[in-house]
Formats: C-alpha cells, structure tokens, sequence
C-alpha cells in the first residue's frame, strides 16, 4: 500500500497530459484541487495522524532511495520538447517533427530507415534512439544542442544516412541517445553571377546538381557520384567525384558554412575562425559542431561531356594487361578524364568469372575523347560507338548507377538506383603498380565471395597539385589510385560473419601493395575494425591516433588541438570522432 502510493505521488493524479503524452498545464490546474479531494476521501481520512504520517514519509523515502529511476523515451522526449519551447520561437508541429517508438513504432521505424543506408544497422539487435527529431528551422538545431547538454541527452545527426558504420543513427557507446535527422533542412540557393551557391546540410548531391544545372548547363561541382548522398556529412569527409582529377575535392572548393557550434551558436566562416573552417572541410562529420549549411565555389564544365562504360571479363583480358596499363596511366591521363575500374563477380557457363568494368566521364566531346584514349590507354579498345555524349546532368545520372534514359529529375527524389542490402566495406590507397601475382590473388578472392565488388579510383592531375594539409583531407601526391572493398548481402542471409571475415582476410591479403605507415584510409568509407572511442569520458587521443593517422596522416594533430579548443566538454563525438586532448566533466 505505502508502495503503490508514493507511486502515486511520485506522478500525481492531477497532471493531465495531452495526446502527445505532454502536460497540459490548464487541465492540470483545473483538476488539482479534485484530486486532493479524491485522494483523501479515497484513504479515509480527513487528517492524517502523526505516526501515520511518519510511516508515510519514510514509505516514500524508502522508495525513492531504493528504486533507482529510469528515463523512458516518451518522458524524455517529453522534457526535450518542453525545453525546445524554452529555447526558440519558431513553430514545431510535434506530428511531423517528433517520431517515437512509445508514440507510433511503425511511424518511427519509417523514419528511421528513411535514409538509412545499411541494414546491418537496422536489425533488431540494434540500439535504437529514443525519439527522432527532423527540425524545420536552424532556432531548432540551436535549441536541441542546448537541450541535449541540458538533458544529459547524447544526440547524433543525420543528413543523408550515408555512413558506412550508421554512426549517424545507431549508438553502441552512449545511452540514452537521440537522432536529429536534418532532411528538412534542404534549401539549395544558387547564385551564378559570383559563381556560388549556399546548400543546407540536409539536401542530397543529385538535388544541388540539377538545381545548379536548372540555372545553367555550364556550371557544375565537383562532389559526390552517388546522388542520395546528404551534402552535409558528404563534404566533411572530403568529397571525391568525376571531376576531381580536373578541380579536387567539393572540399576543395567551400567558400564559407554555417555550423551551430557546443554552445548552440551559429557561426560562420568569420565567427569560426580559420582553424574551425579549416577542420570542418575533410575531418569528419560530427566532432566540431553541427553544419546547418556550405557556400561552395561553382566550377566551369563544357556543354557536352562524353561518358563510356567497357566491361572486360577476365578471359578478355589474359595476363590482366588491359588493368595493368590502366594502373600505369589512370593517374596521368588530362585532367578531364576520370576512369575508374569496378570489378564484379558474374556468371559464365555455369561458373563464374570476375569483370572489370572501365566506367569513365570526359568533360568534352566523344572526338576529343578518342584522340585522349588512342594515345594513351589503346589498349582498353574503344570505339565511337561505346561513346555517348550528353550534359554534365545527364552525366551524373549515368554514372550514379541509374538505367539509361533515366529523366534527370529522379535525382530530386534522393534515392539509390540500388537496393539496400547489409554491408561491409574498407579502403586503401595504392602508390605502386600491383604487380600480376597481386592482380591474380585479388581475383582469386573475389570468386570466392558471394557478392563482393571493389573500385579503384583514379587519382592524380588536381589532386596531385593541391597540399596534404591544405584541407584535413591528406590523400594526394603519390597517390595513384583509391581502392574501396565492398561486400553485401541481403536479410535473408545468416552468415554475417562469414562476409566480414571475408573482406577482412582480403584487406589483410592487400597489405604488401598499398600505402604503409600510415595505411591510409578514406574517412568517408567509415570503418571501425581501424578501431574505436570509448564512451565519453574515456576517448583517448592515442587510441585515436590509430585510425586517426590512417584517415588523416599528419593532419590528425591539428584537428585534436581545434577539437580541444572548440568543443573541450565532447559534446560531440562518437565511435571514430576527434577526441579533445583532455575530456573536462
């Protein structure tokens, strides 16, 4: 009895709350008084005697100190909403901003794979947030870091979901944890007198490519080539596309941002400082505040670019003559053309075989084109006839994947031309040549895994030109080529770990013929087997060197003294953020 009612004191019966599970604060003064009434009438008494109401008191202090009390999601969400309010003047309807489990689950698990890119972080084995918030207005991304430090609430943000290990939405280190998704804010603005455009955080790479392209068919950037990706975590890592050989990274080429900081201020480049601008620009979402926005630099591209795709398999190419060639010239071809090479497992007769596939954009037409292939690359074969030419646009939507013929505008709608599937994927940089013992092993790998895939890109020209430690992003002169590995597989597959293996005994068999001390990775292509931060108050800067040399070489130093400067509480951070020198409580 004395249990049940400290309970009932704890959460007094005339707080009255609203559909949304929030107190509604006229119902809950009106009723006050009632409830005293019925709580008496209910005991039986008018007065309460003093040994009973010592018994009362210690009934409830037993049960305070006793019970150790737990923050469920809606209570949460609750207290974060009430916060919200406290903290911004602009309007939040709570149906379309606001997605809990406790509220609606089928609602909140929509959302939550919205943009997830990676099923193996969708199982239910998963830590899941306890409420997703989509903010509509910056007042709101400001209002939730300051709530969040309120709170004691650990928040992570999304943009386009991208992230190979679903840092942006699953949490292994902190609970309880939130996700801020940032779809909503998606304004692109495109200004082609100054040659710029400021592109908010939430939009996806297709949407600010054909929204420059709407304002002219001779302005283009050099990011991303798949086109689902969230502008605002894609450039923190750095940026690589079809142009990078010709104008670097979209990295390369940012103006100003806008970010809200630990404080919950929004800053741009001027308020920032130098070193801030500079960490943000390739070190990686989620470690030095929250971008709300970039102002990048539009680059020139001609009105026609020619695009071409030639598969070999490998009875095609014996003794791997046409990969080795390709591995002597791709990082030393003119600027405007970008090869890669996508190798793939198919079948053949019964059995199966490896492809390699030469998937090249040119920025000029289809008879500049073949002059640049006959002089230096003879070998691949081409022909005007495996050519086509068309506008930078239409270039974008060939080389993301889509069927041709695809209408450009499905580059609005913020999706992948390709399933989703579970992954697992890693990445390496190559300095040397891999000699054909190398090549043979790697295609004896590939034929053993179900669905594997791996990309070399090509690099050289720009991004030969442009400084190590010009942008936290390192990877330049002596770089020939980028390798991403890649396996997955669907739900219906159990044998997780046989793939995981698998691309980890591969990237081991790599060892001899990439780069060495560092083994350099690429930030954006997440991998958490280079190792991991602890929870907050045990990141530590020499575990971190580990990855963090990988990832950003030298560089890596300068980003831990901004972090230490900028954000010394933590406040950002998660499994591979940049940790501060020294975490202050």
């Amino acid at each position: 009895m004395f249990l049940s009612l400290s309970r009932r004191l704890l959460s007094p019966p005339y707080v009255k709350r609203n559909q949304l599970g929030q107190v509604d604060w006229d119902q809950t003064k009106s009723s006050k008084q009632q409830s005293r009434a019925s709580l008496k009438k209910e005991m039986g008494i008018s007065k309460p005697s003093p040994a009973f109401s010592f018994l009362l008191i210690f009934a409830l202090y037993f049960s305070l100190y006793t019970i150790t009390p737990t923050t469920s999601s809606a209570s949460l969400q609750d207290q974060f909403i009430n916060c919200l309010h406290k903290n911004t003047h602009v309007y939040f309807p709570l149906e379309s901003t606001f997605f809990a489990p406790a509220k609606n689950v089928s609602m909140f698990s929509e959302v939550l794979q919205s943009t997830a890119q990676n099923l193996r972080y969708l199982t239910k084995s998963m830590p899941k947030p306890g409420f997703i918030f989509k903010p509509l207005h910056e007042s709101h991304v400001q209002a939730s870091i300051i709530c969040s430090k309120k709170l004691g609430t650990h928040v992570r943000i999304r943009s386009g979901g991208h992230d190979y290990e679903g840092l942006s939405y699953v949490s292994k280190i902190e609970n309880p944890f939130i996700v801020m998704d940032l779809s909503k804010l998606r304004r692109v603005n495109i200004n082609i007198k100054d040659n710029s455009a400021w592109v908010q955080a939430g939009a996806t790479v297709g949407e600010l490519y054909y929204r420059i392209a709407e304002k002219s068919r001779v302005h283009g950037f050099p990011a991303g080539l798949c086109s689902s990706l969230g502008i605002g975590g894609h450039i923190t890592g750095g940026a690589y596309g079809s142009m990078m050989r010709k104008y670097g990274l979209g990295a390369d080429n940012v103006l100003d941002a806008k970010i809200v900081d630990a404080n919950g201020k929004i800053l741009d480049r001027k308020a920032m400082g130098e070193d801030t601008f500079w960490a943000i620009r390739g070190g990686a979402g989620g470690s030095f505040g929250i971008i709300l926005e970039w102002k990048i630099k539009l680059v020139p591209v001609p009105k026609t670019v020619t695009v071409f795709t030639v598969t070999k398999t490998l009875q095609q190419d014996p003794g791997n003559k046409i990969l080795s060639k390709w591995q002597m010239v791709a990082d030393k071809l003119v600027d405007e053309l970008f090869i890669r090479v996508i190798f793939n497992v198919a079948a053949n007769n019964g059995s199966k075989t490896a492809t390699t596939s030469y998937n090249a954009v040119f920025l000029g037409n289809k008879g500049m084109l073949m002059k640049v292939m006959n002089k230096s690359f003879p070998e691949l074969g081409l022909t005007p006839k495996d050519c086509t030419e068309m506008s930078w646009l239409e270039s974008i939507v060939y080389i993301s994947g889509f069927a041709s013929r695809t209408p450009t505008k499905v580059l609005l709608q913020g999706k992948s031309p390709f399933p989703k599937n579970n992954f697992k994927a890693k990445s390496d940089f190559v300095k040397k040549p891999i000699p054909e013992s190398g090549l043979k092993g790697i295609f004896k790998k590939l034929l053993k895994e179900d669905n594997p895939m791996m990309i070399w890109n090509p690099y050289g020209g720009m991004m030969a030109r442009i400084p190590e430690s010009q942008i936290p992003f390192p990877h330049r002169k002596g770089v020939i080529f980028k390798i991403q590995y890649v396996t997955n597989w669907p739900d219906s597959d159990r044998r997780q770990n046989k793939h995981i293996n698998w691309i980890r005994d591969l990237y081991s068999f790599m060892t001899p013929y990439v780069s060495t001390n560092p083994r350099q990775a690429y930030v954006n292509y997440r991998d958490l087997d280079l190792g991991q931060n602890k929870k907050r108050c045990k990141s530590n800067v020499n575990q971190a060197q580990a990855w963090g040399a990988s990832y950003f070489k030298g560089n890596f130093e300068r980003l831990v003294k901004i972090k230490t400067k900028v954000d010394p509480r933590n406040i950002f951070r998660h499994e591979q953020s940049i940790p501060p020198m020294l975490v202050q409580n």
